[in-house]
């Protein structure tokens, strides 16, 4: 399969390209590094990637960013980061690459743990992330000549704790390549419409 990893220069997206590049013809893309350059909050960056990369097997985002931050200083202006990035920037992924799959190609999109658990300043990391969930739930049954859409929901990750960690007191970290496994589930497989929690 041609499969294409936005973020795939990442933490998470590294591992991702690991596992799969195995078996598959991988391209990467990120804001600053990859194979190909893009800016997942601008329609005509988006764009420009898909027409750059041709026609996929797969597309999987490993991408976005957050606001995190306590509630009572939060503001609007904040919490808009993770709606424009994380959570637009996926579905802006989702709705301009899925005329570039090859029927029954597929898509996954990364939300994440806090979408069921809250964590002290992550208001906007939970918001997001269930939207980003209800968002592949809709989608999968409306996706056209057998395309399937699927979300991958991780703890936080071993790799990250040193930035992260403090945000996720007693949560148990999972390794990037046990979260990675989750993403072959999502390309190899049959299921739509589902989020693959890695806890």
């Amino acid at each position: 399969m041609k499969i294409l990893v936005i973020g795939g220069t990442g933490t998470l997206g590294k591992a991702v390209v690991s596992v799969l590049g195995d078996n598959h013809s991988v391209i990467t893309a990120g804001k600053t590094h990859g194979d190909f350059q893009v800016d997942i909050t601008d329609e005509s960056s988006v764009k420009a990637l898909f027409a750059r990369t041709g026609k996929l097997d797969a597309i999987i985002s490993t991408t976005g960013s957050l606001h995190f931050g306590p509630l009572e200083e939060m503001t609007a202006e904040q919490f808009n980061t993770g709606l424009q990035d994380k959570l637009l920037g996926q579905v802006r992924i989702a709705l301009i690459g899925k005329a570039f799959l090859n029927d029954g190609g597929s898509i996954t999109l990364t939300s994440g743990i806090v979408a069921d658990e809250p964590i002290r300043q992550g208001a906007n990391a939970t918001a997001v992330n269930a939207a980003v969930e209800g968002f592949v739930r809709a989608a999968a049954i409306e996706l056209p000549r057998g395309i399937r859409i699927n979300g991958v929901s991780p703890t936080v990750v071993e790799e990250s704790l040193e930035g992260y960690g403090p945000f996720f007191p007693g949560f148990e970290a999972a390794p990037a390549a046990r979260v990675a496994k989750a993403y072959v589930r999502s390309v190899e497989g049959a299921q739509t419409g589902r989020i693959y929690k890695v806890w």
